[in-house]
């Protein structure tokens, strides 16, 4: 079965994703910051991550930063989802090392059409 670390700080989001994840035969984890999906990926990494940009304690650009530098850390598909729709937030995730990019609040099918571009569904 293949693992997804859901990252956000909004409760409503996780459980929304993990939703449309279970179905799609995802093992779906949490966390609600940065910090707290780095130290799940320090146990396992996932093969998917789903990020939120904006959070506390650590944003998904400095996660995915740290994510990328670590060994194995090229490994999991990142997709980040946020409300920053502006062409240079885009730009900075994919140069930061994001496998795609979601616009919130999105749907099922959109979600999937994401996973099916980074070769997750």
């Amino acid at each position: 079965m293949k693992k997804c670390l859901v990252v956000d700080d909004s409760r409503v989001i996780r459980k929304v994703s993990r939703h449309i994840l279970e179905p799609l035969g995802f093992d779906v984890s949490e966390a609600e910051n940065g910090r707290e999906a780095l130290d799940v990926c320090e146990v396992a990494l996932p093969d998917l991550i789903l990020l939120d940009w904006n959070m506390p304690v650590m944003s998904g650009i400095e996660f995915i930063t740290k994510l990328r530098a670590c060994d194995g850390g090229d490994v999991p598909k990142v997709v980040f989802c946020t409300t920053e729709n502006d062409v240079a937030h885009i730009r900075a995730a994919i140069e930061a090392g994001a496998d795609e990019y979601v616009m919130k609040p999105f749907d099922h099918e959109t979600l999937q059409i994401k996973l099916q571009l980074v070769g997750m569904a």
